[in-house]
């Protein structure tokens, strides 16, 4: 076999290094398949949140019948370690992802340690209350008349009243699923539909939304039909955010990345972007900033 002049081994080289920039970037860009499986077998999603190693607070679980979800609801409401149930704390809800319920922000996330974390941090001291949105009504109002919406404003609200929790100005979190179904509430105008307001919303953070641009993309069942997809668009509802402070924050290789950054921009949000994908694990790794957003949110 005859050995390549130094020129053709030049010119060999530079084809390559072409070859592997192009294919590099392909891969960043998301051009080519495979690269959420291609970061995590080179360890480039980051690594997963722990949960800090400090005393949970005091977790207070019931149940109440819920009109508007024509059910019973489960709920928790979660404390800082060290603060009474007497407190009158702000408040902020904390809506599940698909599959979860009131007890996953704790089970999943580990969301009470990370309280206590916060106020040991400095964060002014607030409660979270977790609440059954439905497994896989994304948090608005279905064809079977269950409606998360109205259960949130009118039923869990009060009751957190009622509990002694500060509920005229709140804040809300939510993962995939409970991402969208906050930034949802949070961009709802209840004087539409006849319903006095005496509470707002006045932040909202949002982990790895499930958001889609097109009815088309949206996941099976997740909307009962184009319309209802059209009627619950976060997308393109600046003015309707203009109250609230909003923070998203989205894994690079997430499959709603490029939505939520889309909207992220066009409410020039707080969050951005980071190594990771649609896990809990990543999800443990931007609570910290989430918390302490909505903490000093809260606080104002």
């Amino acid at each position: 076999m005859p050995l390549l002049s130094r020129r053709a081994l030049l010119r060999t080289a530079a084809a390559a290094a072409v070859t592997s920039v192009a294919t590099v970037t392909a891969l960043e860009t998301g051009a080519l398949p495979g690269r959420a499986r291609i970061h995590e077998t080179l360890g480039l999603n980051g690594r997963d949140g722990v949960v800090p190693a400090v005393p949970a607070g005091l977790v207070v679980a019931d149940t109440f019948a819920s009109a508007a979800r024509r059910t019973t609801v489960g709920y928790s409401v979660i404390y800082p370690h060290g603060v009474s149930l007497s407190a009158e704390l702000p408040v902020v809800l904390v809506l599940h992802g698909r599959g979860g319920d009131h007890t996953s922000a704790v089970n999943d996330l580990g969301i009470d340690r990370y309280l206590t974390s916060a106020v040991q941090a400095g964060s002014p001291p607030f409660a979270l209350a977790t609440v059954d949105g439905g497994q896989d009504n994304y948090w608005h109002e279905r064809l079977t008349g269950d409606d998360p919406i109205v259960m949130l404003d009118q039923e869990l609200l009060p009751l957190l009243a009622k509990r002694g929790l500060r509920t005229e100005q709140y804040g809300l979190l939510g993962w995939s699923m409970g991402g969208f179904g906050a930034l949802l509430f949070a961009a709802r105008d209840f004087l539409q539909r006849g319903v006095p307001v005496d509470r707002t919303a006045v932040a909202v953070g949002a982990l790895s939304p499930a958001l889609w641009r097109h009815f088309g993309d949206a996941a099976p069942g997740a909307f009962d039909g184009a319309g209802d997809f059209g009627d619950n668009q976060v997308l393109g509802r600046r003015d309707d955010f203009k109250d609230v402070a909003v923070r998203i924050d989205c894994g690079r290789d997430d499959p709603f990345a490029g939505a939520a950054k889309d909207l992220r921009m066009e409410l020039h949000a707080a969050g951005g972007e980071q190594a990771g994908a649609h896990t809990a694990g990543c999800w443990r790794r931007m609570l910290p900033d989430q918390l302490r957003f909505l903490g000093e949110k809260l606080a104002d």
